[in-house]
């Protein structure tokens, strides 16, 4: 079975999407839409901005959306999902490309929670760690052993976890970490504490836009980060990205239920390959390729 993966925020690369405005009519018209729709020329910033221009949230977030969903437009009759996941902002993406949201409508929600996420991050400083080389249960146990806000907030493989929360509490779960055996505990370089109790702000400032748009029923199941299994029923979609914000990303649960219910390939839609290399981490034996213009059927 086909699977379709969409990547989230930290894929952003300057030139991002030209190769499509330059080679598709259907492509320059979606970006062309987006200007409109944002009130600014992102597509400037996305084909000769800055790296430093690109990591601004505002623009980091609709730019991947854009790259992925536009992507999956162009590839046509060979775009077939079975199923389809994102991870964090990338699920957006997914549910453009499986039909249970409109490109307008995804392009304003995800730009209204960038925008909602930033707010979230002024309110109170707060940060985010990758843990490495250790067992869930032992990060999770040390984050709940540490005074104040820090919980697991990406389970991206096995032995990498991501953890978010207040930038002391989560200092001291690093050092924490490290004692416990953690290969490595690093601090990263992120403007706020995402998939945490901290953006709550954020999350009541989007449950209202999401609660105002209209979702379909997708072409196929979508297996969403918050309950790593196949939900195609858009009252349920819309409940779990609203719960997205403050609740962890499963994305290895995801990928390992994706398999267990029958994905033979991974195909990465979007900007880098981080989800490939997850993907493998998570299970050697499954196939992944990133999704290009002259995508073949037989690939």
């Amino acid at each position: 079975m086909k699977a379709y993966i969409f990547p989230g925020q930290g894929a952003q690369f300057t030139g991002m999407g030209l190769d499509l405005y330059e080679n598709s009519p259907e492509a320059q018209h979606l970006f062309e839409d987006a200007n409109e729709i944002l009130g600014f020329n992102i597509t400037d910033i996305m084909f000769e901005g800055s790296a430093e221009q690109l990591k601004e949230t505002k623009v980091t977030q609709p730019a991947i959306f854009l790259h992925s969903v536009i992507l999956a437009k162009t590839l046509g009759d060979t775009f077939k999902p079975e199923m389809v996941a994102g991870h964090s902002l990338g699920e957006f993406s997914a549910l453009v490309a499986a039909g249970a949201l409109s490109f307008e409508d995804g392009l304003k929600l995800v730009s209204q929670r960038a925008q909602a996420m930033q707010k979230a991050c002024e309110i109170q400083p707060s940060t985010m760690a990758a843990v490495l080389g250790l067992e869930d249960k032992v990060v999770e146990d040390i984050c709940a052993n540490i005074d104040g806000v820090v919980v697991a907030a990406n389970y991206n493989c096995p032995g990498q976890l991501v953890i978010s929360g207040e930038v002391s509490a989560v200092e001291k779960a690093c050092e924490a970490m490290k004692e416990a055996g953690a290969r490595r505990a690093l601090m990263l370089p992120v403007g706020g504490a995402f998939h945490s109790p901290m953006m709550e702000p954020a999350r009541e400032e989007l449950a209202a836009a999401i609660e105002n748009t209209t979702f379909s029923t997708p072409h196929c199941p979508i297996y969403q980060n918050v309950t790593a299994t196949a939900i195609t029923d858009e009252n349920e979609i819309k409940a779990n990205l609203i719960s997205q914000l403050t609740a962890p990303v499963r994305w290895t649960q995801s990928v390992q239920q994706m398999i267990t219910d029958g994905a033979t390939l991974f195909t990465e839609v979007g900007p880098g390959k981080v989800l490939q290399g997850l993907v493998k981490k998570i299970n050697r034996d499954a196939q992944t390729a990133s999704a290009t213009l002259d995508l073949k059927n037989d690939e």
